[in-house]
């Protein structure tokens, strides 16, 4: 990642993944991200991607590719003494909830704003 930056990683990553199959399984493990963006979790690792850069990540994949599901695991709340943690689960939901959500309106072509009444 460091060599060839997220982007072109997550793109070889994706089209290996879609050789096998047509819908993506988005399933994040929540030590990716370095313990200072999310200490609640029982290995957290160093090093790790910050919060920002792994809630583009999701918003992207659920965006421009068909997912059939998203889930977030291994978020440890005896371990969350700031809810820091929660907070970064809570927003990689919201954030592939968005993606998917942009995903369908683009297929439709309904323009952008406040839901139609």
């Amino acid at each position: 990642i460091w060599d060839r930056g997220f982007k072109e990683v997550m793109a070889d990553a994706v089209a290996e993944a879609l050789d096998k199959a047509e819908k993506l399984y988005v399933s994040v493990d929540i030590d990716v991200l370095d313990p200072a963006h999310a200490p609640g979790t029982g290995t957290p690792e160093p090093g790790g991607l910050t919060s920002a850069d792994l809630l583009r990540m999701v918003r992207e994949l659920c965006r421009t590719h068909d997912v059939a599901g998203v889930d977030v695991v291994e978020v440890a709340p005896a371990y969350d003494h700031a809810e820091l943690t929660v907070n970064a689960a809570h927003r990689v939901v919201f954030e592939a909830l968005s993606g998917m959500a942009a995903r369908r309106r683009d297929a439709t072509q309904t323009p952008a704003g406040p839901p139609a009444r």
